[in-house]
């Protein structure tokens, strides 16, 4: 079985920052994409940020220049560092990665979400 456990949300005023972060543990064989979504209540789960295994980033234009998206191959871990944060950026982040399992399976996982509200 595969985990991802994420940390780091939490309430910040605008323009503030906050910095996510995502492990992946379990029956890891490798893992390819890792990225960042996030669902405001009454909307539907949109794209932040992935990170290629081999450094490749792609972001959603909402969030370009503001955030950045990294990670440790090593350590199965992904993080996202926010900065210059805004109201609309409040939601729940979901961590997410394309696994290979020992198994030689793949497939996407998807972490609990942590909430991340930007209000003053």
């Amino acid at each position: 079985q595969v985990q991802l456990v994420e940390s780091g949300g939490g309430l910040v005023q605008p323009g503030g920052s906050l910095r996510l972060s995502c492990s992946a543990s379990g029956n890891v064989f490798s893992i390819n994409v890792m990225g960042w979504y996030r669902q405001a209540p009454g909307k539907q789960r949109e794209l932040v940020a992935v990170i290629t295994s081999g450094g490749s980033t792609n972001y959603a234009d909402s969030v370009k220049g503001r955030f950045t998206i990294s990670r440790d191959n090593a350590k199965n871990t992904v993080s996202l560092q926010m900065s210059s944060l805004k109201p609309e950026d409040t939601a729940v982040y979901y961590c997410n990665a394309r696994i290979t399992l020992r198994n030689g399976l793949r497939r996407d996982y998807w972490g609990q979400g942590t909430q991340v509200t930007v209000s003053s």
